[in-house]
């Protein structure tokens, strides 16, 4: 059997934009790194230019995405761009941002898929380090959220949600094959509510949002007032409070955009486990608090695993043939006898 190796990228690459709860004009640069290297960001905008392990005990908040934190160096919204990297192949990358944030882009993970695809992948000298999953493993949470990951060959995923709306019925998505990210789940954007749009202005975030990056939805009715008041904040045109709907620029790719956008989420936060996984998860209720509880219980399984037995398969030609040796050890007596 082939040896996979591991993979980076073969040239660096930079993404220019708004951080989305910031605000603030951002660039990201995506490096080669070094076989064993694993996700590494760099704040080259602070004193020492301090690197932040891109793992899952290094996540600090997952109120409004995921956050990672280094002493008082944190960077915040990388879900996207970690969630590309995962899913074309990628084991080592030094990432470097200007700021607190990753730029939203277009609050999909199609811009970090289209550089990785410009700038090229090439193979390390090392063994890529997959982790076999061999047994359930399941997180469940007080929300009523579970993750759940079962032996497979390879990865897949299937997220369903339940979005607590009368407008959006419950929805599933599902990866089967990791070579159609870049086609049926990248191009997903994310999402917000109409009712959660208020209490995120007042809680300081959200200041770079606007439908260029966001699907917003108007599922429960408001007054006339609250949503010209919102409408003036996105810059968009005031509509009528009674007209339920989706708000955008840009329809619906899908009729469950939003559930494939949560699948994209839910492979960026396995990206900080650290290893590629083979297994098959299954997520109810995912969320950025759940996804990091249940990668932080992966990264304790494979500490109680440092070394994993080989996979047998009984199709493989054998490394040594009984049959072969018990016959040649046949020969060698008769010889003896001779």
């Amino acid at each position: 059997m082939e040896t996979v190796k591991q993979k980076t990228l073969k040239g660096s690459f930079s993404l220019f934009g708004k951080g989305l709860h910031t605000g603030l004009s951002l660039t990201v640069t995506f490096n080669p790194a070094p076989e064993n290297t694993g996700y590494k960001i760099q704040r080259i905008d602070l004193d020492g230019q301090p690197i932040i392990d891109a793992v899952a005990e290094n996540v600090v908040d997952t109120q409004r995405g995921t956050v990672l934190a280094k002493g008082e160096a944190r960077v915040s919204t990388i879900e996207h761009g970690m969630s590309a990297l995962y899913a074309m192949g990628i084991d080592n990358c030094l990432i470097q941002i200007n700021g607190p944030e990753f730029p939203i882009l277009d609050g999909s993970a199609t811009m970090y898929v289209d550089k990785i695809n410009e700038v090229g992948i090439v193979d390390q000298n090392a063994p890529k380090d997959y982790y076999i999953i061999r047994k359930k493993i399941e997180i469940k949470d007080e929300n009523g959220s579970v993750i759940t990951i079962l032996p497979d060959e390879q990865f897949s995923i299937t997220a369903m949600c339940n979005f607590d709306s009368k407008f959006i019925s419950s929805q599933f998505a599902t990866l089967d094959d990791i070579n159609t990210y870049a086609t049926e789940i990248a191009p997903a954007r994310t999402f917000v509510f109409v009712r959660d749009i208020m209490p995120l202005l007042q809680a300081n975030l959200i200041k770079g949002g606007d439908l260029d990056n966001a699907i917003v939805i108007y599922e429960q009715q408001v007054s006339q007032e609250k949503l010209d008041q919102l409408a003036d904040l996105l810059k968009v045109p005031r509509m009528d409070a009674n007209n339920i709907g989706y708000i955008q620029h840009k329809p619906l790719q899908w009729d469950n955009e939003c559930t494939r956008h949560k699948l994209l989420d839910i492979i960026g936060d396995m990206a900080l486990i650290g290893k590629p996984i083979k297994g098959r998860i299954i997520a109810t209720r995912p969320g950025h608090t759940v996804n990091n509880k249940f990668a932080r219980l992966m990264r304790k399984e494979i500490r109680k695993h440092e070394i994993q037995a080989p996979m047998y398969d009984p199709n493989d030609e054998p490394l040594m043939d009984n049959i072969k040796v018990t016959s040649h050890r046949s020969l060698l007596c008769l010889e003896c006898y001779r």
